[in-house]
């Protein structure tokens, strides 16, 4: 009993290193590529074949299907990538994903640089790079090297735990009858899969027993069509509340493997059971594993890719309706985007940007509401404030997130720009409101303005609102010259307010209006100016945001 104990901990110890060590090498690797994962998803059009080629590009470099596929989930929720992008994107992690496989057979095929022997010296010379080296390019090749190392220490561990089975009738007749019953081999591998949430790692475990001869053809065919449907089950767990297009990409990830599951399966149970009995029970080598798998993959997307647009349609049928419209809700963050931070940053500003017209929209509406009386529009403008309230306190901790991912100098001071703009938007949607409540009152109080205080409210309402615009399309299109310009105007607002400010209280001292009418006046000429001042912030951060990266 005690043997068996020894040789469950070595082999779940030697996963874990097997895992931790492609972790390692798949963030070396990501961080190595910084923009240029960036660039690569860039050149996503709707053309599905250039999908296919990111989606492999981008898997092979950050080792994991079921993390590119997560991440097209949440480029999908954020509005980044649509449905026929994601399929080309899906298809393509499928086949990168195989090159996990081919650098654990390499142990066998490649001998004469034997990795499991060079492991330790990868792990010493990747430590020393991480430790010792200043710059961050050569730690982050340090990460890969010994990320590589641990993947075949893990690697070796395994193989030493299973290696007492070799003789097992035990482990021979359990694979045999997996080789039999193709729905067995399938639900063994999707098990595997589902559980560690890798089909790299269980193709790494499938390869470690058939580096000790323990895994026939038939078995191992079966098992890797089972984990590329177990390698589903990430994402549709990262799909749970998200939009209905993020829900259909999970759901095209699972229809494009299980009906390549399908056909594949049938294929392999002709060949097996009617054409080549004795080959399907001959054992397999890590390197026909690599082979098998690579096949299976390429295959079932040559198969599959004509009718992607398909795959789209079942997926909605799947999954239907639309999303309901939330305003409060954030539109293009995500934190599964968190894994390619530039796509953040840039997301974040998109989402900013919407905040700071749901603000813009609000002041004007407040106005409409207090220039006609009208009651409903005063409603409008408390129930949008409560929306911008809920999404500012919903961007301000995604952008604590961004800066704790792996951002540059630059990224990290547009992100700490943002934090500033963020707080100046939402204090405009709350003179917006006192506006509101301004006009509720004035209408209460049966209030009248006499037709040259309107002319006065109207004039300043349009230079403070086109002095907030300015800042806003600043912020849009990253525009100098729109910053450069809020300034003036903002002088001109601050100029009008107190032009107006003392003739209205001539007017009052003539008794011209009213004392309710009077206060009201002064309360939203104040509360317009206060507009401009922060639209003035707004646009200092984007000028100061520029001078800071010019300098970096």
């Amino acid at each position: 009993m005690g043997e068996y104990i020894k040789v469950i901990f070595t082999l779940v110890g030697g996963l874990g290193l097997f895992i931790y060590g492609m972790q390692i090498m798949a963030d070396g690797l990501q961080k190595s590529a910084g923009n240029k994962m960036k660039k690569l998803l860039e050149v996503l059009t709707n053309n599905k074949f250039m999908g296919v080629l990111v989606g492999a590009v981008v898997t092979a470099i950050i080792q994991s299907s079921s993390a590119t596929t997560v991440m097209v989930v949440g480029f999908v929720n954020a509005g980044l990538m649509n449905l026929a992008q994601a399929v080309g994107v899906i298809m393509g992690a499928n086949i990168g994903t195989t090159v996990t496989g081919w650098l654990v057979s390499s142990a066998e095929w490649a001998k004469f640089l034997n990795p499991s022997e060079l492991a330790p010296l990868a792990i010493a010379i990747g430590v020393g790079m991480i430790l010792f080296a200043k710059k961050k390019s050569v730690k982050q090749v340090g990460e890969i090297i010994a990320g590589f190392g641990i993947l075949f220490i893990g690697l070796d561990m395994m193989g030493g735990a299973v290696k007492p089975f070799r003789e097992s009738p035990v482990f021979k007749n359990a694979f045999l009858t997996l080789g039999k019953n193709p729905i067995l081999g399938i639900l063994a591998g999707f098990a595997v899969t589902a559980i560690i949430q890798s089909s790299s790692a269980s193709v790494g475990i499938l390869q470690s027993l058939a580096r000790y001869s323990l895994v026939p053809w038939n078995a191992a065919v079966y098992i890797i069509m089972g984990q590329n449907i177990g390698t589903c089950v990430t994402a549709l767990f990262s799909s749970i509340g998200a939009s209905k297009n993020a829900k259909r990409t999970a759901y095209i990830h699972l229809l494009f493997n299980v009906i390549g599951t399908i056909v594949f399966a049938v294929i392999g149970i002709v060949y097996f059971k009617y054409i080549n009995h004795t080959f399907g029970e001959s054992l397999i080598t890590m390197t026909q594993i690599s082979v098998v798998h690579t096949i299976f993959n390429i295959g079932n997307t040559i198969l599959l890719f004509p009718f992607a647009g398909m795959l789209v349609y079942l997926a909605s049928k799947l999954v239907r309706g639309e999303d309901e419209e939330d305003e409060s809700a954030l539109r293009h963050l995500d934190d599964r985007i968190l894994e390619t931070p530039s796509f953040a940053v840039e997301n974040a500003i998109k989402e900013v940007v919407r905040l700071s017209k749901m603000a813009g929209e609000n002041a004007k509406l407040a106005m409409e509401a207090l220039l006609e009386k009208n009651e409903e529009k005063a409603e409008q403008v408390y129930k949008k404030e409560k929306s911008i309230n809920a999404l500012e306190k919903a961007i301000t901790p995604y952008l604590v997130k961004i800066l704790n991912s792996s951002i540059n100098e630059k990224q990290n001071k547009i992100i700490t720009s943002l934090f500033h703009i963020t707080n100046d938007i939402e204090r405009v949607g709350d003179h917006a409101e006192n506006i509101a409540e301004l006009a509720q009152f004035a209408i209460d109080g049966k209030v009248e303005f006499s037709e040259m205080a309107i002319d006065e409210l109207i004039t300043l309402s349009e230079k403070s609102l086109d002095c907030y615009k300015l800042a806003s399309r600043a912020i849009e299109e990253d525009n100098v010259e729109f910053a450069r310009k809020v300034e003036p105007q903002e002088e001109m607002v601050d100029k009008l307010e107190e032009e107006f400010r003392k003739t209205h209280i001539e007017r009052l001292s003539q008794n011209k209006c009213s004392a309710n009418s009077g206060v009201v006046f002064l309360d939203i000429i104040s509360n317009l100016e206060r507009i401009s001042d922060h639209a003035s912030n707004i646009a200092y951060a984007v000028l100061d945001q520029h001078k800071k990266i010019k300098k970096a």
